[in-house]
């Protein structure tokens, strides 16, 4: 069987994470939102209608970072509902990188804030405040009073309208630990080191019983090494001879740190897993198929061009007359169309069955994902794929494609030059790396192409603007 190719530092590095946080209805959907760009979040009066954390990448002024919003944070909730928001509150907090507290100008400085901020300042990480619904300069007048917990700045802001963002925002990614640019295939350094495997799924779908039994096969455990960030556990092992590195394992299996009802809100915990993998073991419980959890920890890792198998785990506790794998495969990618270029296998990590398929699974993926691909047969792929079914008119003109090149790998990244980028739009993209995955075999990698102009294009282009004027 062919080895695991050596890996790269072109992988994506880990973005930073900013977790706004704040009381109930002080505005923190508001800035998501706002910042985001787009309303991914919840925004209601009702106090605590963000009930999970919400995240999402954003970039400011060319900095991308994840954005956490979270519920009402609050010292000592009562029970019940209030309770699990306060839990998963703190949670952000322990996973981010830096924080943004959000008092509520309207309502002016509450007890609550007070005990917060006591809380945050025993916190060692940056954390910024600021003063939300100042939508008028005459209204700044309401800052002094949150002066008087002993803070050395607090910014003005209008999360609606924008008013302050930019003071703010600016501050709060200077603080963002340096992070790494992506490497071109041109620029790319080789580095002998083990596939780095991401294990993540939702609460009991079984992530520790498969990092046990990986760990133990075949008792080729060399050691628990101390991880780069925070509090991760990159644990080694040895399959078939080859050597793998399962990342932030103290996540997964010191049960002792954090309690089932926290556990149930680890999304973010999840998505620095995936972060730190060059590929992504994703769990699904067979006994209960795809939730929306899934799909969010999916699309996330698909989003940062991860390498992807899923493992439909407790296929032993399925009744017989269900246990039915191409139907049951089919709803899968029904659900997550978006990653059905996947591999599917069915496993017991309890018992260890599939798992001899699932790691050959790991091994095809990882193979893909970093593969050269020659100029010449890339080029007649797209040839045959142009001819087989021709991208639609642009403006009236045919789009031609001119010639094609690798520029990076893991994800394999290809750019076109073309006549109309604008022509290769969304659906046709999505044929040519449906296509181009079959013929180039790439099976389990997602594919990203890039879209350009010619040289002489762009001069024809600009030249005839200028004629226009």
């Amino acid at each position: 069987m062919a080895k695991t190719p050596q890996l790269k530092t072109h992988h994506a590095p880990p973005l930073p994470r900013l977790a706004i946080v704040g009381r109930p209805n002080a505005g923190k959907s508001t800035l998501f939102n706002r910042l985001a760009g787009e309303r991914k979040a919840i925004v209601d009066n009702l106090p605590g209608v963000t009930r999970d954390r919400n995240y999402g990448e954003v970039e400011w002024y060319g900095k991308r970072f994840l954005l956490i919003d979270t519920g009402g944070f609050e010292p000592d909730p009562e029970k019940g509902l209030k309770k699990r928001i306060q839990e998963q509150s703190r949670l952000a907090v322990e996973e981010a990188d830096v924080i943004l507290f959000l008092f509520d100008g309207k309502v002016g400085l509450n007890p609550l804030d007070q005990e917060a901020v006591k809380l945050l300042r025993q916190v060692k990480k940056p954390v910024f405040f600021a003063v939300n619904k100042i939508d008028a300069q005459s209204k700044e007048d309401r800052l002094y009073e949150f002066y008087d917990l002993g803070l050395n700045e607090v910014f003005p802001l209008s999360a609606e309208h924008g008013l302050g963002l930019t003071e703010l925002m600016d501050q709060v990614v200077s603080a963002f630990p340096a992070g790494l640019s992506e490497v071109t295939v041109e620029e790319e350094e080789e580095i002998v080191r083990p596939l780095r495997l991401a294990i993540v799924g939702r609460p009991n779908v079984g992530k520790s019983t498969l990092v046990n039994r990986l760990l133990g096969f075949e008792r080729s455990v060399v050691d628990s090494l101390p991880g780069t960030t925070r509090d991760a556990v990159d644990s080694p092992f040895i399959w078939r001879g080859q050597r793998y590195t399962l990342v932030d394992t103290a996540g997964i299996r010191r049960k002792a740190r954090i309690d089932d009802r926290i556990e149930h809100y680890s999304v973010i915990r999840s998505l620095g897993s995936v972060d730190r993998g060059d590929l992504v073991i994703h769990l699904l419980d067979g006994s209960e198929g795809v939730t929306d959890q899934d799909a969010q920890i999916l699309a996330y890792a698909f989003q940062r061009g991860k390498g992807l198998v899923l493992a439909v785990n407790k296929w032993d506790l399925v009744p017989r007359d269900s246990k039915n794998t191409k139907a049951y495969g089919d709803q899968i990618y029904r659900k997550l169309s978006f990653v059905d270029f996947a591999p599917l296998v069915f496993i017991s990590a309890l018992d260890g069955h599939g798992i001899q398929r699932m790691m050959e699974a790991v091994q095809r993926v990882a193979r893909s994902c970093q593969r050269r691909i020659q100029t010449s047969p890339l080029n007649q792929a797209l040839r045959d794929l142009f001819q087989r079914h021709s991208p639609p008119l642009a403006q009236g003109r045919q789009v031609k494609l001119f010639y094609a090149t690798q520029t990076a790998l893991g994800p394999p990244t290809f750019t076109l030059f073309v006549n109309t980028p604008k022509g290769i739009t969304p659906d046709y993209q999505r044929y040519l790396i449906h296509h181009l995955r079959q013929a180039l075999e790439l099976e389990g990698s997602p594919i990203r192409l890039v879209l350009r102009a010619r040289r002489e294009e762009r001069l024809k282009g600009s030249r005839n603007k200028g004629k226009k004027r």
